[in-house]
């Protein structure tokens, strides 16, 4: 009973999920803001700039971009680099304005009002900087770090080879610059923890090599264990990234690790079906209306997207672009989706209203992850 109350709190109140930033509202017909979109160049060490659906200009000497992650806090941008350097840049005039090495290889860090905290891999640290990047705090771990999330006055993350979750307090929240302490630690919660999401009190952990996922209730600072059982009661094997899954109209979408298929479960977790795919899923993206579900793939079926609707959990569209499909981000104020073409250097476009390709945007090199920065007009 404990388990049910506590996916039910947590999934219905999840209405999408983030990866690294989905930025979705629940409705496309607002045009009083502007929707510029930022491209990682993966190979380039640059940012390609489209608005209005054409490109507009590349902001360069943005160090390894492999893994490159773009956020948003306020009116300022930041790219965290894969060799470690956290930059900070102006969305509107498209500069970069400061930069910081943390670390020789970093992936994850989360950004607040006050501060920001990176999550290292080589330095096997977490560094805790101000918003302009100077350094205030570092906790030394011994281990690669992943799963940086804020919450309150609380900062958590995973210790990927320690397999422990640590919790930071700010004994400063509310006053200006965070000064934190190590508040409280859960050990042996899983083998090898990869990602987390964090949605209103609960902090969720997958991981490489445990049939299961983790949760901590922050307002009760409690961890428990959840199966994902299909029909016949077999567990997913494994759950390392949150950001392959879409929540919402009523139900939870997770790409099936190794197998063609798309699982489908109600909010506390019972299975409803699988809906058979075209490849391997990799990444699910759920639109801003909650009506559509775009997949992409690996394999053989890297150059295809389908598009599944949430009602009739069925396939109802198809794509198939000139190279790998690397991601694909919906647009909060137009019926668009968007999708980086990598090998054909192109940002696809579709029309989401009608199914169709719309537009390409050329001179994009190399295109990975897409993030959407909002400006009032």
């Amino acid at each position: 009973m404990f388990k049910k109350l506590l996916l039910t709190a947590l999934i219905t109140s999840v209405t999408s999920l983030t990866l690294s930033a989905q930025n979705t509202t629940s409705t496309q017909t607002t045009f009083n803001t502007n929707e510029k979109i930022f491209v990682v160049e993966r190979e380039s060490s640059s940012l390609a700039v489209i608005e209005h659906d054409l490109p507009k200009s590349h902001m360069t000497g943005m160090h390894n971009m492999n893994h490159g992650v773009v956020k948003f806090e306020g009116k300022d941008g930041y790219v965290i680099s894969r060799d470690g350097w956290i930059m900070k840049f102006d969305p509107v005039k498209e500069v970069k304005l400061k930069e910081f090495k943390t670390s020789d290889s970093a992936i994850g860090f989360t950004v607040t009002k006050n501060y920001l905290a990176v999550a290292n891999y080589a330095k096997k640290s977490v560094d805790i900087l101000d918003r302009d990047l100077n350094p205030l705090q570092s906790f030394e771990t011994g281990s690669k770090n992943v799963g940086i999330k804020n919450y309150k006055e609380y900062l958590i993350f995973a210790q990927m080879d320690n397999d422990k979750l640590t919790i930071l307090k700010d004994t400063n929240y509310g006053k200006g610059l965070p000064k934190f302490v190590i508040y409280k630690e859960f050990k042996d919660v899983g083998i090898m923890p990869f990602d987390a999401m964090i949605k209103d009190n609960n902090y969720i952990v997958g991981f490489f090599q445990s049939k299961f996922f983790g949760v901590i209730n922050l307002d009760k600072m409690t961890y428990t264990k959840i199966d994902i059982l299909l029909g016949d009661r077999q567990p997913v094997l494994k759950v390392p990234h949150f950001g392959f899954w879409s929540i919402g109209g009523g139900y939870v979408f997770i790409p099936a690790v190794g197998d063609n298929k798309v699982l489908v479960y109600t909010p506390d977790f019972k299975f409803v079906k699988s809906i058979e795919t075209e490849g391997l899923p990799v990444f699910s993206a759920l639109s801003p209306d909650k009506k559509y579900l775009a997949v992409t793939f690996s394999g053989k079926k890297f150059p295809v997207i389908q598009i599944i609707d949430t009602k009739t959990l069925k396939i109802i569209k198809r794509f198939k672009f000139d190279g790998k499909v690397l991601h694909v981000r919906w647009s909060n104020i137009r019926p668009n989706l968007y999708v980086s073409v990598n090998d054909a250097n192109t940002v696809a476009v579709l029309n989401t209203k009608k199914w169709y390709l719309s537009r390409e945007i050329f001179d994009v090199k190399k295109p990975s992850g897409i993030f959407l920065y909002e400006e009032a007009k």
